[in-house]
């Protein structure tokens, strides 16, 4: 065998075996969705009567982001929000200056009017994202990743959106653990950056176990 076709054999079977990993961690984050759902069924009842008890249907809020590879996809959580929102939204921003400029630094606000009380608890406790195990069972996420972001906000990771484009968005993240609505945006995308450019196996558990503490330590949940 000469040099270049053992190169070009080495290289066949490399691709294969990142392959078999890729989809052995798929179908590990399937199945450990499937057992949160099962597990956490009770708790996601008790949440969706709440929300239709205090503000009606529906109960769910489906938010267009963008996934691997630039595929787009509709990224679920409970209704946290009036349902009303974007009218609500839309017309704070043009009376408050200072709403505004908030908006266009960080794509959020922290003192949200369109928030409802229940919506309010659910931010803080990190429960209204359990309905993205849903995005997990049908591939558009995985448990641990970046956080989905929107078309528009993509052009705000300039060279990096390459980053967040090679992989699934995820649940949770290296930017959960390390700060979440207390970092910057700037930041946010640089802890992204680093969680692809670092990212293992293990590297995945231990943000799950860190994600644990920091959601019943309430840390960085607005």
């Amino acid at each position: 065998m000469n040099a270049e076709a053992y190169v070009a054999g080495a290289a066949a079977v490399g691709r294969r075996r990142s392959a078999l990993l890729a989809a052995g961690q798929r179908l590990l984050n399937r199945v450990l969705a499937l057992l949160l759902l099962l597990l956490l069924a009770p708790v996601m009842a008790i949440v969706a009567f709440l929300i239709w008890r205090r503000d009606g249907a529906p109960i769910f809020f489906g938010h267009y982001r963008v996934g691997h590879d630039g595929r787009i996809f509709r990224c679920l959580k409970f209704r946290t929000m009036l349902r009303d929102a974007e009218p609500a939204l839309a017309a704070l921003l043009a009376r408050s200056p200072a709403a505004r400029a908030e908006w266009q630094r960080d794509q959020k606000l922290s003192d949200d009017p369109r928030i409802t009380p229940v919506g309010r608890f659910l931010r803080r406790t990190s429960l209204d994202e359990l309905p993205q195990l849903f995005n997990v069972l049908r591939g558009d996420m995985d448990l641990v990743g970046p956080r989905p972001i929107t078309v528009g906000e993509l052009t705000r990771y300039g060279r990096v959106r390459w980053h967040y484009l090679s992989v699934r968005p995820g649940i949770t993240g290296l930017w959960q653990v390390s700060g979440r609505n207390n970092t910057s945006y700037a930041e946010r995308v640089a802890l992204d950056r680093t969680y692809v450019e670092q990212r293992s196996v293990w590297g995945d558990v231990r943000i799950l176990l860190k994600t644990l503490r920091v959601v019943l330590a309430r840390e960085g949940a607005h």
